[in-house]
């Protein structure tokens, strides 16, 4: 018979939106809800905009029974409901909940926020994350194979490329690929030829490889040269409108790819995020490396959180080991 009993609420709260999680002792994830109320979007400014996007979206877990809760991304930045301090690199995994916060809510409700992780490189401007080392927690955990050595990359509006090395964050840094996609696309002279007309997957496609294709015959430089491509081929019509986006989205993926691989030895690549764009970026590490992620993991935050409550001795030992 399995056992629904919650044991730990665990908190995704990003710029914003905001997902909540009922989880058991066991850690697996038995109710889950979502709202808008990202630390950008409170209910109402301040300190009370966070009581009441907490009261709203956990309230009634509270109210059957007292439980642990434990929270990461953007709560804890300067801008959310209590500032953490990031935990540098190289950073042990296990040792978030040591660096990590605390709120206590107006009803008495304590809340464990993640710390996030700074990269500070002799020689090289800074770096830093705040909620994707939980993911990464999460999508290592249970596999000693991905803690021993492995290249995280997870997709995004500012993708991360991280190093994990005997359960150890040993450095990571930011492409602000996705960003720079979406000004380009809404607020430059290139998005005036795009078009979101229908088109066939073979052409959008190939569209997209052609962009990455291009982005790898010129290595890591010349990337503001090949995006005026993008407009040239829209002019003299060698590409459809619909596929002009497909093609810059290609360029800038096939870019951040060729510049982070540049840096990196052998070994295995693990995609974190939605299936859809992690998928993107897998077709463009193929066409680039010949060989594409060994997986693909789709929310592991749940999981981060999970062993950011056990390590922090917030579940009873029935709940097992996380990692």
């Amino acid at each position: 018979m399995t056992d629904d009993t919650p044991a730990l609420i665990a908190l995704d709260w990003g710029t914003s939106s905001l997902r909540a999680f009922a989880m058991t002792a066991q850690g697996r994830v038995i109710d889950t809800r979502a709202s808008g109320h990202g630390v950008q979007h409170l209910p109402e400014p301040g300190l009370p905009g966070f009581e009441a996007a907490f009261a709203a979206i956990c309230g009634t877990w509270l109210d059957r029974a007292p439980l642990p809760v434990v929270a990461s991304g953007m709560v804890g930045s300067a801008q959310g409901w209590r500032e953490v301090p990031y935990l540098p690199c190289p950073a042990d995994l296990g040792a978030l909940p040591h660096a990590a916060g605390r709120v206590t809510t107006a009803g008495g409700q304590d809340i464990l926020i993640a710390p996030g992780l700074i990269h500070d490189p002799a020689g090289a401007p800074p770096d830093v994350m705040r909620g994707e080392e939980i993911q990464i927690a999460g999508a290592i955990a249970g596999h000693p194979d991905r803690q021993a050595g492995t290249t995280l990359i997870l997709p995004g509006t500012h993708s991360k490329w991280a190093r994990v090395e005997g359960g150890t964050v040993t450095g990571f840094e930011t492409h602000m690929t996705g960003e720079l996609f979406a000004l380009l696309r809404t607020r430059s002279i290139l998005g005036r030829l795009m078009s979101d007309a229908p088109l066939a997957d073979t052409v959008r496609h190939a569209a997209f490889l052609d962009g990455v294709a291009e982005a790898a015959r010129d290595g890591a430089g010349g990337l503001t040269h090949l995006l005026f491509g993008t407009r040239t081929l829209g002019l003299t019509g060698r590409l459809p409108a619909a596929a002009l986006a497909e093609y810059c989205s290609g360029l800038l993926i096939g870019h951040e790819i060729v510049s982070a691989l540049a840096t990196r030895a052998d070994g295995p690549l693990l995609l974190v995020g939605s299936p859809a764009l992690c998928a993107r970026y897998d077709r463009a590490l193929t066409a680039i490396a010949g060989r594409g992620a060994e997986a693909i993991v789709e929310n592991p935050a749940p999981a981060g959180l999970f062993r950011l409550a056990c390590d922090a001795g917030l579940l009873t030992s029935e709940s097992g080991d996380p990692i």
